[in-house]
């Protein structure tokens, strides 16, 4: 009996042993499958590789985007933006913002970090000069696929895009179409000068059946001239810019299209109700009052014009922006019909090309997401307006959109040629005297004291500055 139990127990302690290693054996049978996620990885990158059909976020979390933001007024809504992108891909995208002034300080000092800036602003001829080989050739990226216009980009002497135009500004005539249909008239009929001459002068020939006049008055007053030292002067300065192939600051100019800036100027001085020798006290304020208040069709002025036209409760008027529109200056030259707004803009975005590939690769991706996702064309058309993308959303800023539109219908951008005035201030001077003068005395003579002005007196101005 005793050996029959004995034999027993042995049997049973020989299945525990034979139970026990079957369990610790068990994880190392089953280790591929707790590896199955490793297995499956192909098919979790599914949205990457549908990426083309939808505008999705790329998926580059390798990398991370640095911005150093130009426009202080915008950092709430850069921020969001950059948190929401990092949400929705897990790529880290940092905004920071840059005082009031103090951009190129700030970005000398982050560009000599460690971790500087993957994406910043770089403006102009002058600043390209010096960032050069720290900005990427965008040619042929999809960001730069999606621009809707050449006019605001920056190349080097070897051709490359090396700072793309993400936002810019307009100036031209705004027009109160509502009273231009009053008058008998629409947008429609003005497409150059000579329409634009026809229909100016009939509206001043019936100022006083119509109750309103065709211009606001042109002011020479300091609050105002520069509207017209400046802004109008752009138009001959333009066109002979571009037939010279001019790119930087000439020492002197041949005011080849005077004539085309005569016959604006006169059209805007006789074909208003301010007196043409009133025009050196004539204010800024009283121009925009008598466009606001219904006495006029057409003013001069900018895009930055909406928000005292239609949203200030502060100044006596309020207009309907579905009243309003802004057309190009049109001055006589040949083509111009194919013209669109004059439009310049210091806002351009470069990429660090020092940067590595992982984070220029996900700067490009970002700015791209930026510029043709709902949540990106959004931002932008809020808080910028006119921006040079195919996929941008309508502003509500009715200037901003015909800015977007013009470019869009590819007409050719007047761009900001006064940017090249030399000794600024003190040429505009020279030239409101010589307009004042013409203004109250429009003879061949005082004219030719105009193009003295601007040409002589641009001469002067640059051997000043230059030696």
């Amino acid at each position: 009996m005793k050996k029959l139990i004995a034999l027993l127990l042995a049997v049973m302690m020989v299945l525990s042993l034979v139970a026990c290693a079957a369990k610790t054996e068990e994880p190392a049978a089953e280790e591929p499958a707790a590896e199955e996620p490793a297995a499956e990885e192909p098919a979790a990158e599914e949205p990457a590789a549908e990426e083309p059909a939808a505008e999705e976020p790329a998926a580059s979390a390798a990398g991370s985007v640095y911005y150093l933001n130009f426009k202080p007024e915008a950092d709430a809504a850069w921020q969001a933006l950059a948190a929401s992108y990092t949400e929705q891909t897990g790529v880290p995208v940092k905004v920071v913002t840059a005082a009031s002034g103090d951009y190129d300080t700030t970005l000398n000092a982050q560009m000599g970090k460690d971790g500087a800036p993957t994406l910043f602003n770089c403006g102009n001829a002058a600043a390209l000069a010096n960032w050069d080989s720290y900005c990427l050739d965008l040619t042929g990226t999809d960001f730069a696929n999606e621009l809707s216009t050449d006019s605001f980009n920056l190349y080097n002497e070897a051709g490359e895009l090396k700072a793309a135009g993400y936002c810019y500004e307009s100036f031209g005539i705004i027009v109160n179409t509502a009273l231009l249909e009053e008058a008998g008239h629409s947008l429609d009929e003005i497409t150059d000068f000579a329409s634009l001459k026809t229909v100016a002068e009939d509206i001043h020939a019936r100022a006083d059946e119509l109750g309103f006049d065709a211009f606001t008055a042109s002011g020479l007053d300091g609050s105002s001239s520069w509207r017209f030292s400046g802004h109008l002067a752009n138009m001959p300065l333009y066109y002979e810019f571009r037939d010279d192939g001019v790119t930087e600051q000439p020492a002197e100019i041949t005011g080849a299209y005077m004539d085309n800036f005569r016959n604006i100027w006169d059209l805007y001085i006789n074909n208003a109700a301010a007196d043409p020798a009133s025009l050196t006290s004539s204010t800024g304020d009283e121009a925009e009052a008598q466009f606001g208040n219904g006495e006029a069709v057409f003013y001069q002025n900018g895009t930055w014009e909406y928000s005292n036209l239609v949203l200030s409760d502060d100044l006596g008027y309020k207009m309907n922006a579905e009243d309003l529109a802004m057309i190009p200056i049109y001055c006589g030259v040949d083509g111009e019909a194919d013209a669109g707004l004059c439009s310049g803009t210091e806002n351009c975005w470069a990429v660090n090309a020092q940067a590595s590939e992982e984070d220029i690769q996900a700067t490009l991706d970002f700015m791209y997401w930026v510029v043709t996702s709902d949540e990106g064309t959004a931002m932008l058309a809020e808080q910028f307006g006119s921006v040079p993308f195919k996929s941008a959303k309508a502003p509500e800023n009715v200037f901003c959109a015909d800015a977007n539109d013009l470019v869009n219908a590819g007409k050719y951008t007047v761009s900001w040629a006064f940017n090249y005035t030399p000794n600024v201030d003190s040429w505009r001077a020279g030239v409101v005297t010589a307009l004042a003068a013409y203004s109250a005395d429009q003879s061949d003579a005082n004219w030719d004291e105009v193009v003295s002005a601007c040409v002589d007196g641009w001469a002067i101005e640059y051997a000043t500055v230059n030696g």
